[in-house]
């Protein structure tokens, strides 16, 4: 088992976020969390990435418990958030933005320098741009430069939220190809937030349904694709 949260609550002020989730996601696989704005998805990643304390329940990744552990000691073990929004550094030009993701690895130079390679390598735009502010690229390349930057972390699971939004659907069927081919050919597990549910649960081995911080459905995303309560609230149909 890669991930495995338990009776998982988290509070903002008292008032509850995320209720009594449960989620459990095996080695290699891709999990697509789907629901409404609000309904506590990005709660739940910023909780399993030690961004906010959970009220109560308990977080195992590969068998250790992580609840508790603050952010940094939670990346050394292996997962990497990429947050919403990209969160690039636009003043700072691609090559650093990306050797950020490296940080806690400032020891193993040599390594790092031959990932930093394998990222150029499945995003050349970002090599042919290595040298400019990362404010001055599209969004599209925004987002491959956050994805770009949490590799050179090493991850084993990696938290995509809303990978998608804001971009063009060309674009979107890119970034889904990319995220396909970063568990394919790296075995990187993958937690998908997505308000785009065609695309998460058309690239996941699981899908969650998260209504009002609660797990209402999960399971076959093929299932849940022809789920009526998934069509009518989450695919326009």
């Amino acid at each position: 088992m890669l991930i495995d949260i338990k009776n998982l609550t988290v509070n903002y002020s008292h008032v509850p976020a995320v209720t009594g989730v449960n989620i459990d996601l095996e080695e290699k696989a891709i999990g697509a969390l789907i629901g409404a704005n609000g309904a506590g998805k990005s709660t739940i990643l910023k909780t399993i990435s030690g961004l906010l304390t959970p009220a109560s329940g308990e977080i195992w990744f590969r068998g250790e418990r992580l609840d508790g552990l603050p952010p940094h000691q939670i990346v050394r073990r292996g997962i990497v958030h990429v947050p919403e929004g990209r969160r690039v550094f636009p003043y700072l030009p691609v090559l650093a933005n990306i050797r950020l993701g490296a940080y806690l690895r400032r020891r193993d130079r040599k390594e790092v320098d031959n990932d930093l390679e394998r990222v150029f390598f499945r995003f050349p735009r970002l090599k042919e741009r290595r040298k400019q502010q990362a404010g001055t690229l599209s969004g599209g390349e925004q987002q491959m430069l956050a994805i770009a930057r949490g590799l050179l972390a090493k991850p084993a699971l990696l938290l995509l939220d809303e990978p998608s939004l804001g971009l063009a659907p060309i674009i979107v069927q890119e970034i889904a190809r990319i995220i396909l081919n970063i568990n394919k050919q790296d075995g990187v597990g993958i937690i998908l937030v997505e308000q785009n549910s065609y695309m998460a649960l058309g690239l996941a081995d699981k899908g969650y349904v998260l209504e009002a911080g609660r797990l209402s459905l999960q399971g076959n995303p093929k299932e849940l694709l022809s789920n009526e309560h998934v069509k009518k609230a989450y695919l326009g149909g």
